[in-house]
């Protein structure tokens, strides 16, 4: 279905840097393997673990019980990214694997992944179903190497004891953010005891440039642009609030849960903690759609993971039956969706979900639907893992200024962008 690339040459692209030993030392390749009932035995990867491996489990076996052909396990990897070279170099890679979507631009380009598109065209799947962003983050070019399975975002998440104390309401913008997390904040001898708002994670700052009406990259997505108007008033803004209106301190929430514990009253979270905080005694929370920027731009990033097949998988065919059982079939999507308090990528699955699953998803879903994902240009991870974020984390410490911080980050950036062209 797919033009078969050389596992040589799939480590040729992709491990560079890796050592001789690590690719030396896999086990042999995979070899077929039947249940008593001639059930072919496959294996899915992933890095979820503990009570999130549990919830995958539970969902390969409705499918394993829902037809006679395929038994699929989970087996969680820690490093998997790690794990998928030292299969390739083996031969020894799973059926399937559980995906973060935003390294797809890399190795689809580099021949590690197959290609769905003419299973999809055989059996009438539509990807039209997903969202396109999420379609777009697992495509490189015009070309679809898996399925996305769920979409999440960040969404504004409220103590609502805190507000109803303060008199506040739920923040829609910038502006209404600023002044509720400054009623908020709580002082004691001049020592923080409650923040206002978490804001420490710089890794959000897509999201935020977004709502000041940036971009990440130029129309070419040859070049970065995040070193713009846009991308300084997102750091004025931290600015403010960090350094004029003093509604948080960097690490007041570090190893803790801060939020469950009543330290902070205002953060950008996901759904994923659902299940923490309802089990919280005496936490009662809101969730409202994520704010607008000055202009009243809309900006939200989409994350998520979707569903792989690797170039040498032993059974893509069946890898690709579990795929569509799960992420095309709507009541297999909302089925995981309330084991899981996850999102399915399925658009019609995700606006059901918030009847029939909790409809504290509607304001996650609301912002799913403006979202983007980060670019899914070969090298841009790098670009925000190994110069914007970094740069970033200066600012926020003081040891850099905004606009040098993101000159460097920029020059640094196109850098690594030209290398991987």
């Amino acid at each position: 279905m797919s033009t078969r690339v050389s596992r040589r040459a799939v480590l040729r692209a992709l491990a560079v840097g890796a050592g001789a030993g690590a690719l030396a030392s896999c086990a042999a390749p995979n070899q077929p393997s039947y249940t008593d009932t001639g059930a072919r035995r496959l294996t899915m990867w992933g890095s979820w673990s503990g009570d999130q491996a549990a919830q995958i489990q539970t969902q390969l076996e409705a499918f394993n019980a829902a037809q006679p052909d395929f038994e699929f396990r989970y087996v969680p990897q820690g490093a998997l990214e790690e794990k998928m070279l030292t299969g390739i170099a083996s031969g020894n890679v799973p059926d399937l694997v559980l995906w973060d979507r935003w390294q797809t631009a890399k190795y689809g380009r580099r021949g590690a992944l197959q290609q769905i598109d003419s299973w999809a065209a055989r059996d009438g799947v539509d990807l039209g179903a997903f969202y396109d962003e999420s379609v777009r983050e697992m495509s490189v070019g015009d070309q679809a190497f898996g399925l996305p399975l769920i979409v999440d975002t960040r969404a504004i998440f409220y103590n609502k004891q805190h507000l109803e104390e303060a008199g506040v309401q739920p923040p829609t913008t910038w502006a209404e953010l600023a002044d509720a997390a400054e009623a908020l904040t709580v002082r004691e001898g001049g020592r923080l005891k409650r923040a206002g708002f978490e804001i420490q994670d710089v890794g959000l700052f897509s999201m935020y440039l977004g709502q000041a009406g940036g971009r990440l990259l130029d129309d070419t997505e040859r070049y970065t642009a995040f070193d713009s108007p846009q991308g300084l008033e997102v750091l004025e803004f931290w600015d403010e609030l960090l350094h004029e209106r003093k509604v948080y301190e960097l690490g007041f929430s570090d190893g803790i849960d801060a939020f469950a514990q009543g330290a902070v009253s205002i953060k950008y979270d996901g759904p994923w903690n659902f299940p923490v905080w309802d089990a919280v005694d005496g936490l009662e929370y809101g969730v409202v759609p994520a704010v607008t920027g000055p202009q009243g731009d809309d900006g939200a990033s989409m994350g998520g993971f979707g569903l792989v097949i690797p170039t040498d998988a032993p059974c893509p065919e069946g890898a690709w039956e579990l795929m569509k059982w799960w992420a095309v079939d709507q009541e297999n999507s909302l089925a995981f969706a309330e084991i899981s308090k996850n999102i399915p990528a399925n658009i019609e699955a995700s606006r059901r979900a918030v009847s029939s699953v909790d409809e504290r998803f509607a304001p996650m879903v609301e912002t799913i639907e403006v979202a983007t994902i980060r670019p899914p240009v070969p090298g841009y991870s790098d670009v925000e893992g190994l110069a914007l974020i970094p740069a970033l984390q200066q600012v926020m410490s003081g040891a850099l200024t905004g606009p040098s911080a993101l000159a460097t980050a920029s020059a640094q950036g196109d850098r690594i962008l030209e290398a991987n062209r």
